[in-house]
């Protein structure tokens, strides 16, 4: 582990997105919604820094240089099956999401499956699992509250049927 230097910051703001100073950089980096631990590595590798080096020691242009890879990692020679999103709906360009955007898209596809009634997107729809899971015995839940089965009442015998079973 690293010792803090005198210029030591407890936040760094990367990619907008403030991380802890007082972590390691391939860790910190993984505060930031849309970059994993593998990813963490490979930033860390294309932008020359120390992953083992607290976030907080890092210099100004090493920062720069972070925020550089993180914001462009196709133009930093990281294969395409890297990226959250490949082959876009729209541009159809490989591209990774970070942050805000992830959920924004997400919600995108959603709708654009609903409209189009696709299976996914009916499924979507109606709360059901979309990827092949089984519901008979999970997926009971509807929003937040969980719905079991319920067991038909039984109706006390009463004296009347006793009669007629006994006629005939």
């Amino acid at each position: 582990m690293s010792e803090q230097k005198p210029n030591f910051k407890y936040i760094v703001r990367v990619a907008n997105v403030d991380i802890q100073g007082n972590r390691p950089t391939n860790i910190a980096l993984t505060q930031i919604k849309g970059i994993g631990i593998n990813l963490a590595n490979i930033i860390c590798t294309c932008a020359n820094v120390d992953r083992a080096e607290k976030a907080g020691n890092l210099h100004e242009e090493q920062v720069k240089k972070l925020n550089q890879v993180v914001e462009n990692l196709a133009s930093h020679g990281l294969p395409s099956w890297l990226f959250n999103r490949r082959r876009d709906y729209d541009t159809g360009a490989d591209m990774h999401l970070l942050t805000g955007n992830i959920s924004f898209y997400r919600e995108n596809d959603i709708k654009r499956m609903k409209k189009i009634k696709s299976l996914k997107g009916v499924r979507h729809g109606k709360g059901l699992p979309v990827r092949g899971q089984r519901t008979k015995s999970h997926f009971r839940k509807n929003k937040g509250k969980v719905v079991g089965v319920a067991k038909k009442k039984v109706a006390p015998a009463t004296a009347e049927s006793g009669k007629k079973d006994a006629k005939k």
